[in-house]
């Protein structure tokens, strides 16, 4: 017997993801249902649906791992996504993000080390590479600028104390909290981790504005700086 795919197109009306998402709301669709949305269609083999099904599958299921996939490896190793549905899929992993930390707009207090890691794992928890950003707060420790100082590599990334030092006295800052991601998922801080922290510290104390903490970030937790004593 032979088997041909039946497209989406001749799915009933009610199992469609569009249709199913305008009759019975967005909630209604699965992972890959809303994946297959962006993408619009499959392959030859496959809906769009199976693909994304694939795609999911491959990451356990997980959105976190889905957004550390690049447009190369989605092209290379699934049939029907060229670079257009790659594009999509990355847009949409980068929506996500951002529309999370959209909620912290009205100058977050930090409090202590959890409302870093909550503040700055949006960003950064499933980058497949390292970012080094700063948070500058003012007297009352509401964040009133979150930049990103620089990007690396899967190891490490270069860091300058005086760009660091420049955004924080342009901004008026009275505080800085160094933060960045350790793609690896290991959250204890290498030597050379240790030695910026030391050296933005005492920049910090020349210029009075003093270093609060250095959170390094990953996808299961994060290490501070300020909580083990290391600073």
């Amino acid at each position: 017997m032979t088997y041909h795919k039946l497209s989406i197109k001749k799915w009933a009306l009610e199992d469609r993801p569009r249709e199913k998402m305008i009759s019975k709301g967005i909630s209604s669709l699965s992972n890959a249902e809303l994946i297959a949305i962006l993408i619009g269609s499959g392959n030859r083999d496959e809906s769009a649906v199976d693909v994304s099904k694939r795609i999911l599958n491959d990451v356990d299921n997980n959105l976190n791992e889905l957004g550390k996939l690049s447009i190369e490896k989605l092209r290379r190793d699934y049939r029907g996504i060229g670079e257009a549905k790659a594009i999509c899929i990355v847009a949409a992993m980068e929506l996500g993000r951002r529309r999370k930390l959209e909620q912290a707009k009205e100058k977050p207090k930090i409090t202590n080390s959890s409302d870093v890691y909550d503040l700055m794992h949006p960003l950064l928890a499933d980058l497949p590479h390292e970012e080094f950003w700063i948070l500058l707060l003012n007297r009352a420790n509401k964040v009133m600028s979150i930049q990103k100082i620089s990007q690396g590599g899967v190891a490490g990334t270069v860091m300058d104390s005086k760009i660091i030092m420049r955004a924080a006295i342009d901004q008026l800052a009275s505080s800085i909290i160094l933060c960045h991601n350790h793609p690896s998922g290991n959250i204890m801080p290498s030597r050379q981790d240790k030695n910026i922290t030391q050296k933005l510290k005492e920049a910090g104390s020349t210029m009075d504005i003093p270093i609060l903490d250095h959170i390094i970030v990953t996808d299961a937790g994060f290490y501070s700086f300020a909580d083990e004593g290391d600073l």
